[in-house]
């Protein structure tokens, strides 16, 4: 099949801007959550231990996995927890839901341990899932041994700045995932005591647009520190390894991003024109998902679509018939289907009929 390339905009000078932002961690990156563009980036593929981090994917995990209304009794399994802990008991009963706010607010692990258990039927299970997760969302250098991120006789869990931004944006498209760890305080009742927890994460109470994050820290790892922004339609994660001013740092990253960037729709779900087409007759082009993606003002001028369509001699509404593509300079930002749908024939009246006999008779 021939195949017809359409260009849609003119390509101007492009060059890349270099922007200020920093941190003082050892690995940092700052990333669009929807479009994965990275905004700033150190050392971001380094492999590192994540510490308490590492229970955005224990949560995820239990999320996806189980019920979470199901009211659990707590037994022996949080007997080798240390460390950071929510203090559950034996014989306690609370809800898988109720555990996981003691994990993500608290850092419980404890919480973990027991979320482990309750999941799977045990830990070594449960970090098996944990393991099969990261290699579904594309974390290519991380390795789980447990659920808490403890380093536990010198191993413990190992990530990278990168693969944990890619974790944090897979996860705050769960529902679940966004209302536990934007929550700010929990209280609980269960049949043994009363808790009150508030959540670690001091940006969430002191700036408006931050919606989630996990703190973590051990003596390997130092402090680790992931957090999430909304503003004006920009999503952000931010994730920084081994950072002692990690909070200030990574307001610093938001703020400068927001001041910045503004998200763009470049593409639209939809019939989409294609100027100078004729080898398809009677169809419309279509596109089935929006594209936005967060430029400066410069760069909204270097944005340009390529269209390269299938000369397909059959074909029905419904078919893929090329791709479109979207570059910033000579960089491809977007690649999607192209699809075609038949224009409905309208069907001639009874006196358009007979006009057109008696056209046909001359």
């Amino acid at each position: 099949m021939k195949k017809v390339l359409f260009f849609l905009t003119l390509l101007f000078l492009f060059i890349p801007k270099i922007y200020a932002f920093s941190t003082s961690a050892t690995s940092s990156i700052l990333m669009d959550m929807d479009s994965g563009r990275i905004f700033y980036s150190h050392n971001i593929h380094n492999v590192r231990s994540i510490a308490s981090i590492s229970k955005i994917m224990t949560a995820i995990v239990a999320i996806e996995e189980v019920d979470l209304n199901k009211v659990v009794t707590i037994g022996n399994e949080v007997d080798t927890a240390y460390g950071s802990g929510i203090y559950i008991k034996h014989g306690e009963q609370l809800t898988l839901k109720d555990l996981l706010y003691g994990l993500m607010l608290r850092s419980g692990n404890d919480a973990a341990l027991a979320i482990a258990y309750h999941t799977s039927g045990s830990v070594d299970k449960f970090v098996e899932k944990m393991n099969e997760k990261a290699k579904e969302i594309g974390m290519k250098n991380s390795e789980f041994h447990n659920p808490s991120g403890l380093d536990i006789d010198g191993v413990g869990n190992f990530s990278t700045a990168y693969d944990m931004a890619l974790l944090t944006s897979y996860a705050m498209k769960n529902e679940v995932y966004r209302q536990i760890v934007s929550t700010k305080h929990y209280s609980l009742k269960t049949n043994q005591n009363v808790y009150s927890w508030t959540n670690k994460n001091k940006l969430l109470h002191n700036l408006d647009y931050i919606t989630g994050g996990k703190t973590g820290f051990t003596d390997i790892a130092r402090r680790t520190l992931v957090t999430t922004a909304s503003k004006d339609d920009l999503n952000l994660v931010a994730v920084t390894l081994n950072d002692g001013n990690d909070f200030l740092d990574h307001q610093n990253l938001f703020e400068e991003a927001f001041s910045l960037f503004k998200s763009y729709k470049i593409l639209k779900t939809g019939e989409i024109e294609i100027l100078n087409e004729t080898y398809y007759k009677d169809v419309s082009f279509e596109l089935h998902n929006d594209f936005s993606y967060p430029l400066d003002e410069t760069e909204k001028e270097n944005v340009y679509l390529k269209i390269e369509l299938e000369k397909k001699p059959h074909y029905q509404s419904g078919d893929s018939v090329g791709e479109i593509r979207v570059f910033l300079g000579e960089k491809e930002i977007y690649k999607d289907f192209l699809y075609i749908r038949k224009l409905e024939q309208k069907k001639a009246g009874f006196f358009e009929k007979i006009a057109g006999w008696f056209r046909n008779l001359w």
